[in-house]
């Protein structure tokens, strides 16, 4: 199984830091070149279905995706079943090494199996499947953002570069949105492999935050204010009914926990 890093050439510092991550859990990888937004300024140009996102997607977004993108390509061409793609900021479970070695632990029915944590609320399938070394896995039903640590299988590779060749979307979005991604199986390991630096020592802070930013702001897409009284009362009484629809359908809420990053034995 490949592990592919993607890292922009202005991002020395970054590939140093995975460097020493997959030195520390005894494990190689492969460097992929990101695309970068600021050598590519015309990528704003390409046409973005109004479907798949309510605001125009920035520069550093359509970059991302595209980088992404080129690791699809390597494992769809790759003879493993599966490959992991990684960007370069995130920080692994002093366990990560003996996961990544192979695949043989991965489901055979998983298209995907999302490896990070981005410490939000998500709802999963209460049914777990022993993964080793203490993990397992469970199906994911909500959306958990981020898509700096993940498993693709080799078809699902292909399915994606054809879902890409001319749809732009956010990289999460496309492979964790449950409305998105409804044809595919995907997984989330519990606890957590990974998870991006700026969750645990806030050396890495994300690239692409300070765009998005200003995408946002430019669209008009403003911090919301604070709603009515009525209006969030209704909406905790939604959330309670939903509750209650997850826990009837087996399925519960949780904040997916980070492995340690340190060896405890």
């Amino acid at each position: 199984m490949k592990r592919l890093v993607i890292n922009l050439d202005r991002s020395p510092d970054r590939l140093a830091h995975m460097t020493a991550e997959f030195v520390r859990i005894g494990i190689a990888f492969e460097r992929v070149a990101g695309v970068d937004a600021r050598e590519c300024l015309d990528l704003v140009l390409q046409p973005q279905h109004a479907i798949h996102a309510i605001r125009p997607l920035s520069g550093s977004e359509i970059a991302c995706l595209h980088s992404h993108r080129a690791c699809w390509m390597i494992i769809a061409q790759d003879d493993a079943p599966y490959g992991a793609v990684f960007e370069d900021d995130m920080v692994f479970s002093s366990k990560a090494g003996a996961l990544l070695g192979d695949s043989s632990w991965v489901p055979a029915d998983a298209d995907v199996v999302k490896l990070e944590t981005f410490f939000s609320r998500t709802v999963i399938q209460r049914k777990r499947i022993a993964a080793g070394h203490g993990f397992s896995m469970v199906r994911l039903r909500k959306g958990h953002p981020g898509a700096g640590g993940y498993l693709l299988s080799r078809q699902t590779a292909r399915d994606f570069l054809e879902a890409t060749a001319k749809v732009n979307i956010a990289v999460d979005d496309l492979i964790f949105d449950p409305i998105i991604s409804a044809d595919k199986t995907v997984y989330q390991l519990v606890p957590a492999l990974c998870a991006q630096d700026q969750f645990v020592d806030d050396r890495l802070p994300s690239l692409l935050d300070e765009e998005r930013d200003a995408a946002r702001s430019a669209s008009g897409l403003l911090p919301r204010q604070r709603k009515p009284t009525v209006v969030r009362i209704r909406r905790e009484a939604g959330r309670t009914m939903r509750w209650i629809a997850d826990f009837c359908r087996f399925r519960r809420q949780m904040v997916v926990p980070l492995d340690p990053i340190e060896a405890t034995d």
